[in-house]
């Protein structure tokens, strides 16, 4: 049967020899439906010679992949539970392998004698054991010429994928017929200029390599390509979704107004220099035709809320409402709390609308957020559920934006005429990340923190001290801080 497609990557994966209906229809519950999407599946590790560890040198609580011979294997039961166990070795010693959970298809896996490669956490109870490891079985082709620096592609392949055959080894073997009848992906987007100034393999070759590399060198050569082909892609998303905001019209918010003054005149202390910088930023981006997308980052404590209670002042002087969305019930009472605090100083009527609310009282504040007399809410996702309707939204914040996604923020959006958009977060990160991660915002940073205020500590844990900062958590929970 002919399969007629512009390019032979875009026939159906069930052509490959080796694949079928059958697995075909379990390779598309994972994405993988074409030639193409098969050759873009790439392996989530590899193995080589380097990577393997003698199991005479494994040691308690590391990770290392070890590859053995199925010495034995057998269902064992201890203390009233049923275990599979697998004795394996290599030339250095032996080891035992467990599996507590899905015994019936574990042991369905392995036969003695063959050549598995396991990879997981090395625990010690009387002797040295990987307790449900990831596996992979190796062909005798496979096997010998690790010795000699050969590299081995390991898949992603789960229970069901390896029920039809696909594990590692089955992978490998659709993968060379892809490979042998319909080539790899030869149109090379990358200008051939850029390509060779900046040492990139062709993108054919980087694919084929990824997947069966002669050596190290190959593979790294593949992993660098294809890594820049993954970061440049995703830049020129975030640049065509800038892009459209950027050419949306909006609306010029450039009245002062009086609420702003009220406000500012009722502070008890005064912005730091980077409050004030962000929020001429902030300003500026209002006062413009286009609309603002704009990314506020700074540390907890670090005074984010009052500039974003400003722009809301901004925003009610160009005679608009504002939404602010907040992850949480509790956070979005404490942002309330606070905007009222202000806000009711300028006589700006502020609402909170949350899940939980008697019905009532929903239907009072929806009824005020349509009409216009309730000027800012303040809520969770509840404020982007369908009955929400709002008479002029003008400025839109999120609050710990990490916490939702794109189409949240869309949606939120959506409840007015291209309104300014102001997303914040506490989370610190490196600005070279934020432009990489959030290229379609515009980054603004307060970067000092008031005066007289504790400092700000950010500290990488690993995840074996988890159980030590939530003891630390507790006590100082306990001590009232």
């Amino acid at each position: 049967m002919t399969n007629t497609t512009e390019s032979p990557l875009d026939t159906s994966v069930q052509f490959v020899k080796g694949v079928g209906p059958r697995r075909s229809e379990t390779l598309a519950e994972v994405g993988v439906e074409t030639v193409r999407d098969l050759l873009y599946y790439f392996p989530r590790r590899h193995l080589d010679r380097t990577t393997i560890t003698p199991i005479h040198d494994l040691e308690k609580d590391t990770t290392a992949t070890v590859v053995a011979k199925v010495e034995a294997a057998g269902v064992r039961k201890a203390r009233k539970r049923k275990y599979f166990q697998l004795i394996v070795s290599d030339n250095t010693g032996m080891l035992n392998c467990i599996w507590f959970n899905g015994i019936q298809y574990v042991q369905k896996a392995f036969s003695v004698g063959d050549q598995v490669a396991f990879h997981g956490k090395v625990e010690f109870y009387n002797g040295y054991q990987l307790v449900h490891p990831e596996y992979d079985r190796l062909g005798e082709e496979e096997h010998e010429p690790l010795n000699t620096g050969a590299v081995i592609p390991l898949y992603p392949s789960g229970q069901k994928l390896k029920s039809v055959g696909l594990d590692s080894r089955g992978f490998r073997r659709i993968m060379r017929e892809a490979f042998k009848q319909f080539g790899s992906d030869s149109d090379d987007f990358l200008p051939d200029g850029l390509r060779k100034s900046q040492n990139f393999l062709p993108l054919d070759e980087s694919i084929e390599f990824i997947h069966f590399a002669a050596d190290l060198v190959q593979l790294s050569e593949a992993r660098r390509r294809l890594k820049f082909d993954e970061h440049f892609f995703l830049q020129l998303l975030m640049a065509l979704r800038k892009m459209g905001i950027t050419e949306a019209k909006g609306r010029s918010l450039s009245k002062t107004g009086p609420y702003i003054k009220l406000i500012y005149d009722a502070l008890d202390f005064e912005l730091t220099g980077a409050q004030k910088r962000v929020l001429k930023e902030i300003r500026e981006d209002m006062a413009s035709p286009h609309v603002m997308n704009r990314l506020l980052q700074g540390d907890v404590g670090s005074g984010k809320t009052i500039v974003s209670i400003l722009a809301v002042a901004i925003a009610v002087g160009n005679g608009v409402q504002s939404a602010i969305m907040a992850p949480t019930e509790i956070l979005a009472h404490q942002h309330y709390n606070v905007f009222r605090k202000y806000l009711d100083r300028a006589k700006i009527t502020t609402a909170i609308l949350v899940g939980n609310q008697p019905a009532k009282e929903r239907r009072k504040i929806l009824e005020g957020v349509k009409n216009g007399n309730i000027q800012v809410v303040v809520g969770t996702h509840a404020l982007i559920q369908e009955d929400v309707e709002f008479s002029d939204l003008g400025l839109a914040i999120v609050d710990e934006q990490h916490r939702f996604g794109v189409v949240q923020r869309g949606t939120l959006a959506q409840k007015g005429m291209n309104p300014d958009m102001l997303v914040m977060t506490a989370t610190p990160i490196p600005r070279t990340l934020a432009i990489t991660y959030h290229g379609d915002l515009d980054l603004s940073v307060i970067d000092e923190m008031p005066k007289n205020r504790i400092p700000v500590m950010t500290r990488v844990v690993t995840e074996d001290k988890v159980p030590k900062v939530y003891q630390f958590i507790r006590d100082q929970v306990e001590k009232g801080n």
